[in-house]
């Protein structure tokens, strides 16, 4: 498959040979009864214990997403051998670093005091031009995000005497070379670098309230039991750490401000804006049109990586209505504070000068664009180029779909923020 240029046309998911080898093993295994055990609660439990050699997860109102999410993952998500160590694998490694926050919180109570409390966030629909802005505004260096390489463990282990480097960047980077050789593509859709800014969804899993394993997996039972529940603990444990993570790494102060970014908090804003009620959000636009099957192609190329049994059309199903309740959940909470945090930005604008937006949105936050931040932006933008790894095609014919399958589920949106048709 050539990095250039990645499409939709989803047929048999490719596999390495390596790959395609190791899920033949695992198959023929699980049929003698070795491996491929449903996962439960009780031993990824046990697991993250032994692993770390702690038992205090803290507030354990974890507990019941964690049960739903394994539930649905074991009747329903259908994994490959791969699919299945990879999964059980993250939800260990989100239960080892509970274990480790907690206990280095525990010894040192004054993280908690830290201040997080004016965040700029950047979310919109996705593909809205939200990686381009976040990877903007990071580049200031009065400004904190969350690296990549913390992302996938931000409760790190000790560092080797004489180690220069933090380990955790070793492990990001191997990370992103194994999502490269197992879907070669992808990075045309979607970059992981392990040195870049990263969406901090990953850390709302700390709670097991997060729209993560639907875009890994099929897990109906889960999401739909997920839009129902309180999500103010998700951002409680988000806020929580950041604190924990400033704390390891303070960089310019105590108090400075982060940027986050992620579409998933569109359908949160409300409890989102209950825990930073000083937050700006940055809601950014661009024709779902063209972003909805981008969207779907994707988490149906994410989700090929865990089974050999996607169906794009059920992928795009889910996340059309996933994306009407985004929207519709955000209009919700912008007629409800009268558009008080919030600043529009055009996909359209950015593409054209992304700069004057920066100046719009740091004018807003109440924050001074220096003359050096902007030569770091402009140095950025020569580096992370649009198609950098590739170019994406896809259309809404891919997923079985036309303009009136989901014009109707978005026409109030459209019309709300007078977004055009590309």
């Amino acid at each position: 498959m050539s990095s250039a240029e990645i499409t939709s046309s989803f047929g048999k998911p490719y596999r390495p040979a390596a790959i395609a080898l190791a899920n033949r093993i695992g198959r023929a295994l699980w049929k003698l009864g070795i491996g491929g055990k449903p996962i439960t609660v009780r031993r990824v439990l046990s697991d993250a214990r032994r692993k770390v050699g702690l038992d205090d997860f803290g507030d354990e109102g974890f507990l019941e997403p964690l049960e739903v999410l394994v539930d649905s993952i074991n009747r329903e998500a259908r994994l490959n051998p791969v699919g299945h160590m990879i999964i059980r694998g993250r939800i260990v490694g989100v239960l080892t670093n509970k274990l480790v926050a907690q206990d280095t919180i525990k010894r040192h109570p004054e993280i908690l005091d830290i201040q997080v409390e004016a965040p700029i966030v950047v979310a919109g629909l996705a593909r809205t031009g939200t990686t381009m802005l976040h990877r903007l505004i990071a580049q200031d260096p009065a400004i904190r995000s969350l690296a990549s390489w913390e992302a996938i463990n931000p409760a790190p282990a000790k560092q080797k005497v004489g180690q220069k480097k933090d380990p955790r960047f070793a492990q990001a980077a191997a990370a992103a070379k194994g999502l490269k050789y197992m879907s070669p593509g992808f990075f045309a859709i979607h970059p992981a670098e392990p040195d870049a800014p990263e969406e901090e969804v990953i850390l709302l899993e700390q709670a097991f309230l997060t729209t993560t394993p639907e875009a890994m997996m099929n897990v109906p039972t889960y999401s739909k039991w997920l839009e129902a529940q309180d999500h103010v603990p998700a951002y409680q444990a988000l806020r929580r750490m950041m604190q924990y993570l400033q704390w390891q790494r303070p960089g310019i102060g105590k108090d400075v401000r982060w940027v986050l970014k992620t579409p998933h908090h569109q359908e949160y804003f409300d409890p989102l804006l209950q825990v930073f009620p000083k937050a700006l959000l940055v809601h950014t636009h661009r024709d779902p049109l063209k972003t909805s099957p981008s969207l779907f192609s994707m988490l149906t190329h994410l989700q090929m990586i865990f089974s050999d049994e996607v169906d794009p059309k059920r992928v795009a199903s889910h996340w059309l209505g996933k994306i009407e309740n985004m929207a519709r959940r955000a209009l919700a909470t912008r007629e409800r504070v009268a558009d008080r945090g919030f600043i529009d930005v055009s996909y359209y604008d950015l593409i054209k000068d992304p700069l004057p937006e920066v100046v719009r949105i740091y004018e807003a936050a109440g924050l001074e664009l220096t003359t050096p931040t902007v030569r770091l932006m402009q140095a950025s933008q020569k580096v992370n180029k649009q198609h950098k790894y590739g170019r994406h095609k896809y259309s809404l014919a891919d997923f079985g779909m036309t303009k009136e399958d989901v014009e109707p589920r978005i026409a109030t949106y459209r019309a709300r923020f007078d977004v055009p048709y590309e």
